[in-house]
């Protein structure tokens, strides 16, 4: 039960053996250490996702950058995150669940504590917050991007995320769909969708 921080050697997600579930929950304040609404919690999906919930209401999706520092287990026995084990003794690493509603990664060198990773770290991490067929560009002036993939055009409305009154326009197919095209269209620095109502292959390279 590791409260709202992971060491090395710890392991946040599903033990299928005690059918137990590990999370972790932030602090209510800085100086409240009861519960508080923000949790991290490792989703049993056919690719494992570290989710970000804010009231029971999921907030952010970790990517890549939080996938390559962390290892990941999944097997018929565990779905787990874990932090790496250093032989370094001078340096310990701590994932942290914070009461402002950040997951931060810290390394603790001499006494002092270094940020090696924060998440979220802007408005496009937020979950679907651009909605289907489309994706977010995070600008230099810190504005927001919607933009509809290839083969798609805005159309329709829906409603932004987490109970907001505004709404914007969705993305919809430029045309039916061909069963006889053969052609992907490669999208570079994207998350992949999460996979809760997919069938993942993961034997294909």
């Amino acid at each position: 039960y590791p409260t709202d921080t992971l060491l090395p050697g710890m392991k946040l997600g599903w033990d299928r053996t005690k059918n137990l579930i590990k999370n972790l929950t932030s602090w209510a304040s800085l100086d409240d250490p009861s519960s508080g609404s923000r949790v991290f919690a490792i989703e049993k999906w056919e690719v494992s996702h570290g989710l970000l919930y804010r009231q029971g209401q999921l907030q952010s999706r970790t990517g890549p950058s939080y996938s390559n520092l962390v290892n990941i287990t999944e097997t018929e026995e565990e779905i787990s995150h874990s932090l790496h084990i250093t032989t370094n003794a001078s340096s310990i690493s701590l994932l942290q669940m914070t009461s402002a509603g950040s997951l931060e990664l810290l390394e603790l060198i001499g006494g002092e504590l270094h940020s090696l990773f924060y998440f979220p770290l802007n408005f496009c991490d937020f979950y679907n917050v651009c909605g289907d067929n489309s994706y977010c560009n995070f600008g230099i002036n810190r504005s927001r991007n919607c933009t509809c993939i290839a083969g798609f055009q805005p159309g329709g409305q829906y409603a932004y995320a987490w109970g907001l009154t505004k709404s914007q326009q969705r993305c919809v197919r430029k045309s039916q769909l061909s069963c006889q095209e053969k052609e992907f269209k490669k999208i570079r620095n994207t998350k992949l969708p999460d996979t809760q109502y997919k069938i993942v292959e993961t034997n294909i390279g």
